[in-house]
């Protein structure tokens, strides 16, 4: 059964037009929506129907929605139609009416109506009531990838076979009521044609922009046409972890891929290191779509690596979700209200103000799920100037919302916060959480219950990486709980005990530095912050303690190089200076060190002594000299390090001592191969030590006949060594048309505060 009341008028005409599209085979000339004359929608021709019954002529189709459930239509309720049913025969516009319903017909009312219109003078009558739209709907894929609000309407279990629906339901079930609000726009349908061309998408815009909703639709519509297993990831790297060779149509789903609300480097750097697997992955089937913040994602670049994976690049599948039609916001807002919780009073209050409301510049989706909130509307006045004030506050008074919650709920989100918007259920708490939460008035069993609480409004729980856990219902809402630690030292201060130092590193600056979204500490925390960084000696992402180790080394030196102002880098060298020592030697991989990142930021900050800056020069120039990793020779940032004449004499070493030697340096690679890892793969550092190389020295003709030598002779023994291309799953959503444009002057609000049974 499907909720096919909850539509509203608007949408239910538009499933119709798409079943008379996609199932009946026509192409409906016109819908309308007020003075229709006894029509929604006309279309001349012949149809044969599935009895291979042929029907021809002037055809009219008539849509009967009705909000009520189990509603039923009788021959009375049709009565209204039958003079205008009369005056299309006599213009000769009407030789077949076809009735579509969400409401049911008995069989004898069924006879009622058809006897009714055909006395009108109707040559035939074709009557579908619910029961028939609802088969269609489980019967045809691609409708339901047409109309996505339908999965939010019924029970998954009766799309999905029995497999997928297993490996889904933890991932979409959450997000059922979502998916019953979701409206077709112009960024969806270019997702789709990305998905299909290339199996990868990147959605990207605006805070609360929709692309959460997008991801989920692409999710729901893969799993159902596809079979596949959705996987909702919270990195991009562990995509390689959790690849199946021998489920080519895995879909993975990697929510703000770069950060939630701030950009955080060690998830594009783990992107990075993935890139030959994850084009692997994309050839034998998989599909791949992340989101991101559209400022996150313009700082993520500067670190992507697309010369490596040209995807990212390409226009066609990163796509911006902020642009959204008048029509669009109005359904969008529709579904909202008439799926959300407010009480059919604020919904008749309101009803006049809508269109002015989806019409505000500052209207995103995010706005119309907190008007169907009561949480959100509790002291809102019924004028133009109050929703428009809501509208376009909406991060302020989203600020005051959180100030006025009692010290439960506070101290619920502070925990949530403290967790990077990851709090795993059920909850076990920190020491250093413990005592936070203490400190804040509240205890483990008051944020369970406030939790329980705010549920569906501020926060939500779901599956991430096969674990439960609760999130902030949307990031905005941890924007604002960040912002209220701005204004609180004491408050700040709980937060910087009670965070883990991992997550305190990704959420904070030390000093103002420029990012966007990141909480600040004040100098006076400065030596509390110090204190918490020198307790980060392991990181939970690894359980191999060498691995633990190097990991928290590398994120500390990230952290010191991108998040610190000068002030305290140089108060934090004063309280550990053996950090000038690990920068000085940084390891293999230089376009991955932290290390280097650290060494030319104390540089420009005038902070590496001068033992420390030669012993770098020595480290990085041998690594060039080698052929291990020619970095230096392009990076801008290392090339301040350098002195010209330092400069100058690392490339002529290098074209003395590397140049002849690339062919050993080549063959050497060869060797080394493991047939873990695919070929191309292996060879990629060599080919970015080649094409360093050949930029390096493009203006050397000979130099550059040499190098291209060596990049055919490493593609061809890639081809000779890359094992039989694997068989690619079937990705291929489909074509989905423009939606229908309004038609006439009835609002799509209309109906918005019709009562239900």
């Amino acid at each position: 059964m499907y909720d096919l009341h909850r539509l509203g008028w608007s949408s239910f005409q538009q499933l119709c037009l798409t079943i008379s599209r996609e199932v009946l085979g026509q192409t409906v000339q016109s819908f309308l929506d007020s003075n229709d004359a006894g029509r929604d929608g006309a279309f001349a021709g012949t149809w044969t129907s599935r009895k291979n019954e042929s029907l021809s002529g002037k055809f009219v189709i008539q849509c009967k929605f009705s909000s009520k459930a189990g509603a039923s239509l009788t021959s009375s309720a049709m009565a209204d139609e039958v003079p205008k049913v009369r005056k299309l025969v006599a213009e000769g516009l009407c030789d077949v009416y076809v009735l579509l319903t969400n409401a049911g017909i008995s069989a004898n009312q069924e006879m009622k109506i058809t006897a009714a219109l055909q006395l009108a003078g109707v040559k035939h009558v074709v009557v579908f009531g619910s029961n028939w739209i609802e088969a269609q709907i489980r019967e045809n894929t691609r409708l339901r990838m047409l109309v996505p609000r339908v999965y939010g309407l019924g029970d998954l279990s009766q799309i999905l076979d029995e497999r997928a629906y297993a490996q889904a339901r933890a991932v979409l079930e959450t997000l059922r009521e979502d998916l019953a609000k979701v409206v077709i726009t112009d960024s969806y349908r270019r997702a789709v044609s990305a998905l299909d061309d290339h199996g990868f998408v990147l959605l990207i815009g605006e805070p609360a922009a929709g692309k959460t909703t997008i991801a989920a639709m692409l999710a729901m519509s893969a799993a159902d046409k596809w079979k596949s297993s959705v996987l909702k990831l919270s990195d991009p790297a562990k995509i390689v972890e959790r690849w199946n060779v021998d489920e080519p149509s895995q879909f993975f789903w990697i929510d703000d891929a770069f950060g939630v609300t701030q950009y955080e480097s060690p998830l594009v750097h783990g992107w990075n290191h993935s890139l030959a697997q994850v084009k692997a992955i994309l050839r034998q089937g998989g599909k791949i779509v992340m989101t991101s913040r559209d400022y996150i994602y313009n700082r993520a670049r500067r670190d992507l690596k697309e010369s490596v994976f040209p995807l990212l690049s390409e226009s066609q599948v990163v796509i911006d979700v902020h642009e959204l039609s008048d029509l669009e916001k109005q359904q969008i807002l529709y579904n909202h209200l008439r799926l959300g919780r407010q009480p059919a009073s604020f919904l008749a209050s309101i009803k006049a103000y809508l269109e002015y409301v989806a019409a505000h510049p500052r209207f995103i989706p995010e706005t119309a799920r907190r008007i169907a909130d009561p949480l959100f509307t509790k002291d809102i006045y019924m004028s133009e100037y109050h929703l428009g004030h809501f509208v376009d506050k909406r991060e302020q008074l989203l600020l005051e919302i959180i100030q006025g919650l009692d010290l439960d709920s506070k101290a619920a989100l502070g925990l949530i916060y403290m967790r990077k918007d990851f709090l795993e259920s059920p909850i076990a708490l920190q020491a250093t959480e413990q005592q936070a939460i203490e400190r804040l008035g509240s205890t483990l069993g008051g944020c369970i219950n406030a939790l329980d609480a705010l549920k569906g409004s501020l926060v939500s729980q779901m599956h991430v990486d096969d674990q439960s856990v609760w999130r902030f219902k949307h990031p905005t809402i941890g924007d604002a709980y960040a912002a209220t630690l701005a204004f609180s030292p004491d408050l700040m201060g709980i937060f910087l005990s009670g965070s883990s130092a991992e997550s305190l590193v990704s959420q904070v600056t030390c000093g103002n530095v420029g990012i966007e979204k990141a909480v600040i500490v004040p100098k006076n925390l400065f030596l509390l912050m110090i204190d918490r960084l020198r307790d980060f000696s392991s990181s939970e992402k690894y359980k191999v303690e060498w691995l633990s180790s190097w990991s928290a080394r590398q994120t500390l030196c990230r952290f010191l190089a991108r998040r610190c102002s000068k002030e305290f880098l140089a108060l934090f060298i004063e309280q550990d200076p053996s950090i000038l020592n690990r920068v000085s030697k940084p390891g293999l991989s230089l376009g991955f060190s932290s290390e280097v990142d650290l060494a030319v930021r104390l540089h420009e900050f005038d902070l590496l002594p001068e033992e420390n800056r030669k012993l770098f020069i020595d480290t990085v120039s041998s690594y060039a000299i080698e052929g291990e990793d020619a970095l230096a020779l392009e990076d801008s940032g290392m090339r301040t390090i350098f002195t010209d004449q330092e400069f100058e004499g690392l490339v002529e070493s290098v074209r003395m001592q590397l140049l002849p030697k690339l062919g050993s340096v080549r063959r050497k690679m060869q060797h080394s191969y493991d047939s873990s890892t695919s070929p191309d793969e292996h060879m990629q550092s060599l080919f970015e030590l080649l094409e360093t190389l050949k930029k390096s020295f493009v203006n050397d003709d000979v130099v550059s006949k040499t190098i291209d030598q060596e990049i055919e002779r490493a593609n061809q023994w890639i081809t000779e060594t890359e094992p039989p291309e694997a068989e690619i799953s079937p990705r291929v959503m489909g074509d989905i048309g423009a939606s229908a444009g309004k038609h006439g002057t009835r609002s799509i609000f209309d109906d918005v505060d019709a009562e239900e049974d």
